[in-house]
């Protein structure tokens, strides 16, 4: 199989409340709007929030995003109002970590790969 493109999909409760934290509390920008739905620039990837699911909450599956500092991002998201679930701090695996709740409950995952780090050095 040959994967050309990719996009996360999400159902929020609330579109409205899902549109105002994506793109205003974490400031992601537009790729594209339709009736009903907007979809976001999510780094090399999409993420679409779109539609409505009355019972729509926190699974056990979570949203990863890699950004330059994860101290100064949580600081930000902070002062905008997310809500942080887990502060910073560097994991087993070496990844510096914090977790932040949409809306619903959803997890984002804010990550910082440090500098020696064997993600930096894995070029497959």
């Amino acid at each position: 199989m040959e994967v050309l493109s990719s996009r996360i999909l999400i159902r929020p409760r609330d579109p409205e409340v899902a549109w105002a934290f994506y793109g205003g509390t974490l400031g992601l920008a537009v790729a594209r709007e339709f009736p009903g739905g907007v979809v976001y620039f999510l780094g090399t990837g999409y993420l679409e929030v779109s539609g409505r699911v009355p019972d729509a909450g926190s699974g056990p599956d979570g949203i990863w995003l890699q950004v330059r500092d994860v101290e100064a991002a949580e600081a930000e998201l902070r002062t905008a109002g997310a809500v942080v679930t887990r502060g910073t701090r560097t994991e087993p695996w070496g990844l510096r970590e914090c977790w932040i709740a949409d809306p619903d409950g959803r997890a984002l995952v804010l990550v910082e790969v440090p500098p020696d780090h064997p993600i930096r050095r894995d070029v497959r």
